[in-house]
């Protein structure tokens, strides 16, 4: 009895990383903080922060009392702040995924640049296509939950790959979060060909600090990250349990 539970601990472990999949979704997995002297510390104790999730980005400062020149302003937070800010250097608006709605509440299609008035037309490929991996990005962690499962009650197989695709989220989050902050920095044509006030094209902090103009950029994961990393190890547990589980029964039945 005691051997056969331990054969079936693989159920357990992919199980777990089903739970850890989902709960990584809901997490923040990246912090980005812009320190200044604009921004004093009484005021933004972490500078101008925003979270990066799977579905979206987010205002990192609920709870910061605000410059008073805000408060009267009912959508007032720091991914608005930043979104200012960006625009000053001439970078393309945050796309914010399921984040980003209109003014009556609703979701809308694309990400809305409302500053520039730009048409769907003249939004970027490149932020659509983030836009639609951000919208979708729960039903990809649906496929992802099944293709575990597979792996846990397919009994005769190993299938591992229906593990391994799941567990790299960390790394997929990361080739993603990489790529469009080199998109961003590269692309400073917002005000019409050019970057503005002679910021030239750069790469964007993925990790640590940086400097852009008067601002200094804090860059790091957040617990999202960490729980996604258990994810990847629980997963590759799972795999080796079951390859494990395998060999010894067919060493019994032998």
């Amino acid at each position: 009895m005691g051997n056969n539970s331990k054969s079936k601990l693989y159920v357990v472990f992919a199980l777990l990383g089903v739970v850890l999949l989902f709960v990584t979704f809901y997490s923040p997995m990246w912090s980005v903080a812009l320190q200044s002297i604009q921004y004093p510390k009484a005021m933004y104790p972490e500078g101008i922060k925003i979270y990066f999730k799977y579905d979206g980005v987010y205002n990192g400062c609920e709870g910061v009392r605000e410059r008073e020149e805000l408060a009267q302003d009912v959508g007032a937070n720091c991914l608005l702040e930043m979104n200012k800010i960006n625009h000053f250097i001439g970078m393309y608006p945050i796309v914010q995924g399921v984040n980003d709605i209109n003014e009556i509440g609703e979701h809308v299609p694309y990400p809305v640049y409302a500053a520039e008035k730009m048409t769907e037309e003249e939004i970027p490929v490149a932020l659509k296509r983030l836009d639609f991996i951000m919208r979708n990005s729960f039903y990809m962690f649906l496929i992802f939950a099944i293709l575990i499962l597979i792996f846990a009650f397919t009994k005769k197989k190993t299938l591992a790959w229906a593990a391994i695709i799941p567990s790299l989220i960390p790394f997929y989050f990361l080739a993603v979060y990489t790529y469009y902050l080199y998109w961003y920095g590269h692309n400073l044509g917002l005000h019409g060909g050019g970057a503005f006030g002679g910021i030239k094209p750069f790469m964007p902090t993925v990790f640590g600090e940086g400097k852009v103009a008067q601002f200094t950029t804090e860059s790091y994961p957040a617990y999202g990250f960490f729980l996604a990393l258990l994810t990847f190890v629980v997963l590759l547990f799972a795999v080796l349990l079951k390859r494990k589980a395998l060999s010894e029964s067919n060493k019994t039945s032998e």
